[in-house]
């Protein structure tokens, strides 16, 4: 009874480890690529340089995968990324040391380069026509509906109409 049990349970595990053997290589068959932590790429390595910050560290790396309660000074990177398919993972692995808030050391699998890295802007420069603010908004929206804004309430006449005649209290 006992060998026949461990005979199944064994064919039953090589059964189960083929099939996600099979399942893996399957044509067809959508597999996730899965990126884990920060991403850490030698351009952004590059513009690191002894003596800064935090806070320029934050703006070039973004926060730190992890940040040691008991060693401060130190902030880790850690990528991981599977591709799908039959690839290998790829981790990359970067460490920053401080003092007085600022970078002293860097350990890990990428290296600064020597030359100092100058990252071109993609802003340009566009001229905005000056626009006519002599009228507020009320004046615009009260000049379609007609009225002329005078305090007093009266319309204005236009300019080719005759005024009225004042001294004659007749009606016409």
């Amino acid at each position: 009874m006992n060998k026949s049990l461990f005979s199944l349970c064994l064919l039953a595990s090589l059964l189960l480890a083929s099939c996600s053997t099979l399942l893996n290589n399957l044509p067809g068959v959508y597999s996730l690529e899965i990126q884990q932590g920060n991403i850490v790429d030698q351009a952004m390595i590059d513009q690191l340089r002894p003596g800064m910050n935090k806070r320029q560290v934050l703006y070039i790396m973004g926060s730190p995968m992890l940040i040691d309660t008991f060693h401060q000074k130190r902030w880790d990177y850690v990528y991981s990324d599977q591709p799908s398919g039959n690839k290998d993972k790829v981790q990359k692995r970067i460490t920053l040391l401080f003092d007085n808030d600022q970078i002293v050391g860097m350990q890990g699998d990428l290296r600064p380069s020597a030359v100092p890295v100058v990252k071109s802007s993609n802003e340009a420069t566009v001229d905005i026509p000056k626009r006519d603010l002599d009228k507020t908004l009320w004046e615009k929206i009260t000049g379609l509906l007609g009225y002329s804004g005078n305090d007093n309430g009266v319309k204005k006449e236009p300019a080719n109409s005759k005024p009225a005649d004042v001294n004659n209290d007749t009606p016409h």
